[in-house]
């Protein structure tokens, strides 16, 4: 935990280093302080998208969900949004639209097997 799952449109794989991006997610969601106490527990994911409709132009886009236990604040979940906004828009210049989504998964019901 956390899980940062960045769905994005089919196209940017070819036009930016969309690995490139993910280890820079990894990097800054590994050091932030929001999960700076367990960084280990960083998973970062990509999901290219082939059929996209927006009414923005481009229609290209990138969104990333940011999975995380419940009980962190306003203030610290607004500012990782606004840290990983920022390094996408780094990333991925040109885009149509660049979204980042904090989720609160509860504690009392989310399980993990780990090996």
């Amino acid at each position: 935990m956390p899980h940062l799952i960045l769905e994005h449109s089919s196209e940017l794989s070819e036009s930016h280093n969309i690995t490139a991006l993910m280890d820079a997610v990894f990097d800054l969601a590994s050091a932030h302080p929001v999960f700076a106490a367990a960084p280990a527990a960083v998973k970062v994911r990509s999901i290219a998208c082939t059929n996209v409709r927006s009414g923005l132009t481009p229609e290209t886009f990138a969104h990333l969900t940011v999975k995380m236990l419940s009980g962190r604040s306003i203030e610290a979940k607004a500012g990782l949004a606004e840290d990983l906004l920022r390094l996408l828009h780094t990333h991925l210049t040109g885009v149509g639209s660049l979204s980042v989504e904090p989720v609160d998964m509860e504690r009392e019901v989310y399980r993990k097997r780990a090996l």
